[in-house]
């Protein structure tokens, strides 16, 4: 009876023994080797699937895959340890591929070509990232909750690309989950923000808020750290764009955090590079000669921000990656941002923390806030401090001058003709009046004067009509812009030309005032 339990004692403790052997956690290398993997063979393994369109389970769909080191029927042989894979909504992400302009080709072999490389996190997350080498996409891992609400989100997701692939947000690609040695690994991949063929001079995360929102000692050691809120106040007075470029930033920011606040989304981030044009040439790295043939469409930050255009093509060049111009003082900029960290939902455990926060601190100085609350904020700090309009340059007034000058040359000519036509219409009337020996004032021109009769003798009343008419004169001198008197004595010639001088100093004095 000892001897048996003694027996299943030590079996149990060889199976046990044997599972720790399996379950052995692998090394960094070859998780990312998995993880290169695992998304080669997802998407190899999808093209054979026809297309078709998107539909409402295709969002909820998980594939899973067992691929051991050794392979398989379906799978490859490898020199990692065995794996477990699961794509989720492969279907959905196709579609989005697609939307973007990815081909299948294209994207297999950026994941695949060459290894990953590794980046650091300046975040406060645990997360890992990694770059294809051509530049392109950017790999992160995300926690269980994330990648359980990306999948949540994918159907609101797929309407707001539909009707607006121009978006500063994120764009997904594929998320995947690879168990490999008891470790479990959710990753999505994503639009890369920051190119790496242009030195970033400087780089910001920015939210809005106060409250811990500047570098620690550690990250500001760093070779190129990552600064935050109130770095940016003490670092730069905002960049300036140009009239139309501030609009369409502004406008495609809007419309992005009111399509975060309509998930209940909170917590992002503006990821944002600078490039100072006058420091250095651009220095071209030998990755950014795969980048000359952009492979995605929408995906830089000038075309994020553009209006519609008919036929869409890339617009970044050799020189530019498609940054945006702007100024700082004098610098001349380059400017690369994206809406990052979007998978944070305004869920229990966050109004916990923000309730938390703010019995200590200030409540709408944290990070954490309702959704609404958070969007409006955050809006209010990009087009306040960080984004401001180039003041108009002194050319502008100049050219104003001149239209206005224009303006009243032609204004000045309308009033001529008219003044033309009415001192026809008086001669006629006058020459009427002649023929039947009779003088009166136009019962519509009350300032009109009548020629008086020759008269030899003075009386009273002729005093009083000569002071009536001199009331009448000045009075026709005020207005004479409405209700011109005629200079009878004077060439029809002289007299125009008279009259479109006095217009055009009238209507320029009163251009100055």
């Amino acid at each position: 009876m000892s001897t048996s339990s003694t027996d299943d004692s030590v079996g149990r403790g060889t199976k046990a023994s044997k599972v720790l052997k399996d379950h052995k956690k692998p090394t960094p290398a070859a998780l990312k080797g998995a993880i290169q993997l695992g998304i080669g063979y997802a998407v190899g393994n999808l093209s054979s699937k026809p297309d078709r369109d998107v539909l409402m389970q295709d969002f909820s769909v998980v594939e899973s895959v067992y691929l051991p080191s050794e392979g398989s029927s379906l799978t490859p042989a490898h020199h990692y340890p065995d794996f477990r894979l699961k794509t989720y909504a492969p279907l959905a992400f196709r579609y989005f591929r697609e939307l973007f302009g990815i081909k299948p080709d294209d994207y297999l072999y950026s994941m695949i070509n060459e290894p990953l490389i590794e980046l650091s996190n300046p975040g406060a997350s645990s997360s890992w990232f990694y770059l294809t080498s051509d530049d392109e996409f950017i790999i992160k891992t995300v926690q269980h909750k994330e990648a359980e609400f990306l999948q949540k989100l994918l159907p609101g997701y797929y309407m707001n690309l539909n009707q607006n692939p121009r978006t500063l947000l994120p764009k997904f690609y594929g998320l995947y989950c690879i168990q490999c040695g008891g470790t479990t690994v959710r990753v999505v991949v994503m639009n890369n923000v920051l190119p790496r063929a242009i030195k970033m001079h400087y780089k910001y995360d920015l939210k809005g808020s106060s409250y811990k929102r500047r570098a620690s000692r550690k990250e500001r050691a760093k070779a190129c750290p990552t600064f935050k809120d109130l770095d940016f106040q003490e670092m730069h007075e905002g960049l300036l764009f140009d009239h139309d470029t501030y609009n369409a930033l502004i406008k495609t920011l809007q419309r992005d955090c009111r399509v975060l606040e309509s998930f209940k989304i909170m917590d992002y981030s503006l990821l944002l590079g600078i490039h100072v044009l006058d420091r250095k040439p651009l220095s071209r790295g030998s990755r950014c000669d795969s980048r000359k043939g952009q492979k995605v469409l929408y995906s830089t930050a000038l075309e994020s921000i553009q209006g519609n255009v008919k036929d869409p093509e890339p617009v970044a060049d050799d020189d530019t990656l498609g940054g945006i111009p702007a100024k700082h003082k004098d610098e001349h900029l380059l400017i690369f941002l994206g809406i990052i960290d979007i998978l944070q939902s305004y869920r229990f455990i966050k109004k916990v923390e923000h309730s938390w926060k703010a019995l200590v601190h200030d409540g709408d100085t944290v990070s954490v806030h309702r959704p609404s609350f958070y969007a409006d904020r955050f809006l209010n700090f990009m087009g306040s401090t960080v984004f401001k309009k180039l003041h108009p340059l002194r050319g502008t007034s100049s050219k104003r001058k001149r239209s206005s000058f224009y303006a009243v040359r032609s204004a000045s000519q309308e009033l001529l003709s008219t003044r033309r036509e009415e001192k026809k219409d008086e001669k006629k009337a006058q020459s009427m009046d002649n023929l039947d020996g009779k003088f009166y004032t136009s019962s519509k021109q009350p300032d009109l004067l009548p020629r008086p009769a020759v008269s030899f003798e003075s009386t009273g009343n002729d005093d009083k009509d000569l002071e009536s008419s001199e009331d009448r004169r000045a009075s026709s001198s005020t207005i004479a812009l409405d209700d011109p008197l005629p200079s009878l004595g004077m060439s029809q010639s002289d007299s125009d030309l008279d009259d479109y001088l006095g217009n055009v100093s009238f209507l320029f004095s009163s251009e100055e005032k």
